[in-house]
């Protein structure tokens, strides 16, 4: 039976979630995968920090965040409030990378994951920034120090997009990638073909809990282009950041035009494309009017889809139906397996 400690950087929803997750898959674990894990350290933003070698007990760590309470009072040892000082006093065998995503540079949470390789602990991460910003680097130094770096939750929560490609696609060169991506607007352009306004679909969404008070990162096309960059530079293996994706939201799209569609046929969707042209990599998200010729066609709501187009298999589409903080959890634990095994 091998154990494994883990440290946790950031415990919101996906984090909690990944607690309930590990403590349901439990005798499975222990049964099927021989191994048993304990969380050593945890740390927020705004509700404390614990360190306890000997194990936090987690469901006290639940309850003290559902009450909004810190989490303090489960440290043992002083907790660093330096993240960096944090993860290498943990005493972790692996770090789950959870702090909010950075578009521009991937900071912090690429010095959290370089400390924690350099520490021989495997990095796993829901965080899309350090994938677009340093995914080569940081799978390289990985390597060195004979731990890995992996990020199955970044894109389509736990759906295996990079799992497929890593293990069942050998040899599979990936020319063209497309799909819908980010779930909230596909969310709002659903409520919008039933009839409610822009306002009306974003302030849905917002009440449960699927936008963010500003809903621009979704709206205005951000986290569908740090995805597409994500997909091309690991999938396309070419390093690509989203300043380089040609971006448009979908803000401009009104009820007429969505009836318009509907009138044809039609669906909008905010559609993420990236292609090889000339041997470069080109990559665009924008609302698109598609039929229903289109594999995209078919979803509602939160769902999401990603279509690869490759030299062996031509196209294989991917779908995850309402996702979540659960699947997002999911990603994060069949990455802590694929790492320890």
């Amino acid at each position: 039976m091998n154990h494994y400690k883990l440290a946790m950087l950031g415990f919101g929803n996906v984090g909690q979630a990944f607690v309930r997750l590990i403590q349901r898959k439990e005798v499975q674990l222990r049964e099927e995968y021989g191994i048993t894990l304990s969380i050593t350290a945890i740390a927020t933003g705004s509700h404390g920090r614990a360190i306890n070698p000997e194990g936090i007990d987690s469901e006290k760590a639940l309850t003290l965040m559902e009450t909004g309470l810190p989490l303090d009072s489960l440290s043992i040892l002083p907790a660093p409030t330096d993240n960096l000082a944090f993860i290498q006093a943990s005493g972790a065998d692996i770090l789950l990378e959870n702090t909010p995503v950075s578009y521009a540079d991937g900071q912090p949470a690429l010095d959290h994951i370089r400390t924690a390789i350099q520490s021989g602990m495997h990095a796993v991460t829901a965080n899309k920034g350090p994938v677009v910003h340093g995914y080569h680097t940081l799978t390289a130094l990985a390597a060195e120090h004979n731990v890995l770096f992996l990020f199955e939750s970044t894109v389509m929560d736990g759906a295996p997009v990079f799992g497929v490609y890593r293990e069942a696609l050998p040899t599979a060169v990936v020319d063209r990638i497309s799909g819908v991506l980010n779930s909230t607007t596909n969310l709002i352009l659903t409520r919008m073909e039933d009839g409610e306004s822009f306002d009306q679909a974003v302030a849905y969404a917002q009440s449960i809990g699927i936008a963010e008070t500003d809903p621009s990162g979704d709206v205005d096309g951000w986290d569908s282009a740090v995805k597409i960059s994500a997909l091309i530079t690991v999938l396309m293996d070419t390093p690509f950041t989203p300043d380089r994706v040609d971006r448009t939201g979908i803000r401009g799209i009104t009820p007429t035009e969505i009836a318009q569609a509907a009138s044809q046929g039609k669906r909008w969707k905010l559609l993420c494309e990236a292609w090889r042209e000339n041997g470069q990599i080109q990559a665009r998200v924008a609302p698109g009017m598609i039929a229903t010729d289109n594999p995209a066609y078919t979803i509602n709501g939160t769902t999401s889809i990603v279509t690869l187009e490759s030299d062996v298999l031509g196209a294989l589409s991917l779908l995850e139906a309402d996702p979540g903080p659960h699947t997002t959890a999911y990603g994060l634990l069949a990455d802590l397996l694929n790492a320890v095994k």
